[in-house]
């Protein structure tokens, strides 16, 4: 199958033939669908906090802050390229000639279209984009107005103009203030002012591609002088890429391996499951993790950083609990504390367990809740169910039999089968990748994160390279299958806290306008 290049290849990504030879066998075998038992509820794996409670959570965060090490995780690798696909679009199907937008928009039941024009002056980007039009196109004011329509979306994503489609999207304008546009990098760094910053200082680490990385740096030099005096934060930002071990090869609809022109092997990024690797490298009490393009103005940010706080507070609340009781079991425990330590282990920690727990002997029962104990926590917000795509909160049962808590995506779920389909239906929550994670067990050392990971929530899904269908194995979800050996304790946070940009029209949305 593999040929002497093939195997020199292979070992310059830092990858074993084994390795390269599981994810063959993966993909021609088939994903494992998670085996769903119910959807997590209010008061059945979720929990739910009443104002005053909140205040509680808030306040303590706020009194513990500034004796720990906070860390700001944030996946920033993603290219700007598909929030702007429906304008790839209409460059190539557009003719200015014959075409108005209205035209083009019924015909191509585009309605996107049709909201980017009707917007076009509230985007940050807006003034930039018609200076740099005119100065490409000097008889632009002579145009008509769907000539001028098409040089627009020109100027935003071709390389003579702005290349936004290039860009990174934590580096795209995002919301336009009095002083001018603001990224959603500059505006992570400001957010972390509010709940994630110790003693006047700001860790934040960004997961970057390596053809972006000068990008941000620049980024961060040109406006960290100016931030500083604004927040009076000492801002310390770090930076990795994606492990090139860590991608996989790619297989044709005929299994057969896909090759690039050249003939060499094709090795793709294998999905933010990669990132546990950068995740695993990072050392602090605890670490937020939010994607780059769940950012909001930072006068809406002060309220819904609030939930940060409360997450946070859950997680500290509940990680001193658990220090305490793996102290206690190493002090040889009596059966009362036993079985006060599995009741929370039990109701904090949605731990289901075992059936034959009641008849261990004091030994086993000692030993087993260590295990249950002394794990990563990771504490995750859980918005109520509006709609949004991504996955969800769910009960989930393994090829052992032991049923747990996880983040499932839709992609790791059988939609052929009509029983896991109607749990799906059920589902009162989504996931919306908020969440805070403890990293570091009761003796101050921290987890190998990578021992925690189920490899058999792989993804397998269809993808295209240069108009091919190819088979792409993704590794297990960085918030999937990669924790799927954490404690996980769900709370649920209001909808105002997810406010992705899938596209460029999603900046037109109140929450993105100052």
């Amino acid at each position: 199958m593999f040929t002497e290049k093939d195997l020199e290849q292979i070992k310059q990504k830092g990858i074993t033939l084994e390795q390269v030879e599981a994810q063959v066998s993966r993909i021609k075998n088939g994903m494992s669908y998670s085996n769903l038992i119910s959807a997590a509820t209010i008061g059945d794996g979720i929990e739910k906090y009443d104002d005053a409670t909140m205040q509680q959570l808030i306040e303590s965060y706020n009194a513990k802050q500034d004796s720990l090490d906070i860390l700001k995780f944030v996946p920033a690798s993603g290219a700007a390229t598909r929030m702007f696909k429906f304008l790839f679009q209409f460059l190539n199907k557009f003719n200015p000639e014959t075409d108005t937008i209205e035209t083009y928009a019924e015909a191509n039941n585009d309605k996107l279209i049709k909201a980017f024009f009707e917007g076009l002056e509230q985007f940050p980007f807006y003034e930039t984009v018609m200076a740099k039009a005119k100065d490409l196109n000097p008889n632009f004011d002579a145009l008509t107005e769907s000539e001028a329509s098409y040089k627009i979306v020109e100027t935003v994503l071709s390389e003579e103009g702005l290349n936004y489609s290039f860009l990174p999207k934590g580096l795209l304008p995002f919301h336009k203030y009095d002083a001018g546009a603001k990224t959603p990098f500059q505006e992570h760094l400001m957010e972390s002012k509010i709940y994630a910053s110790s003693n006047g200082k700001a860790n934040l680490h960004f997961t970057v591609s390596e053809k972006h990385h000068s990008y941000f740096k620049a980024e961060f030099e040109a406006v960290k002088e100016a931030l500083e005096a604004e927040t009076g934060i000492s801002f310390n930002v770090t930076y990795s890429y994606q492990n090139e071990a860590t991608e996989t090869l790619a297989l044709t609809t005929k299994n057969e391996i896909f090759r690039k022109e050249d003939g060499s092997i094709l090795f793709r990024p294998a999905g933010h499951g990669a990132l546990l690797e950068n995740l695993n490298q990072l050392d602090s009490d605890i670490i937020f993790i939010k994607n780059i393009d769940n950012i909001v103005v930072l006068e809406m940010n002060k309220d819904i950083s609030n939930y940060k706080k409360v997450l946070a507070a859950v997680l500290l609340e509940a990680q001193e609990q658990a220090f305490a009781y793996l102290n206690d079991l190493d002090s040889d425990a009596d059966e009362a504390k036993l079985l006060e330590i599995a009741a929370f282990v039990k109701s904090k920690l949605n731990v289901v367990l075992d059936d034959d727990f009641d008849d261990f002997s004091k030994v086993e029962k000692v030993t087993y809740l260590k295990d249950r104990l002394n794990r990563p926590i990771r504490v995750c917000g859980m918005v109520k169910n509006e709609g949004e795509p991504g996955g969800g909160p769910f009960w989930v049962k393994d090829e052992d039999g032991n049923t747990s808590l996880q983040v499932v995506e839709f992609a790791q779920i059988d939609d052929k089968n009509s029983q896991q389909n109607d749990i799906v239906q059920n589902a009162t929550h989504f996931n919306p990748t908020d969440l805070v994670c403890g990293v570091k067990n009761y003796k101050g050392e921290k987890f190998d994160l990578m021992q925690y990971v189920d490899p058999e929530a792989a993804f397998i899904t269809m993808k295209t390279q240069n108009g091919i269908d190819i088979q792409a194995l993704e590794l297990p979800g960085l918030w999937n299958g990669s924790m799927a050996y954490w404690n996980s304790i769900f709370v649920e946070v209001p909808v105002e806290t997810f406010n992705p940009v899938k596209t460029v029209n999603d900046l037109l949305k109140p929450v993105h306008q100052a």
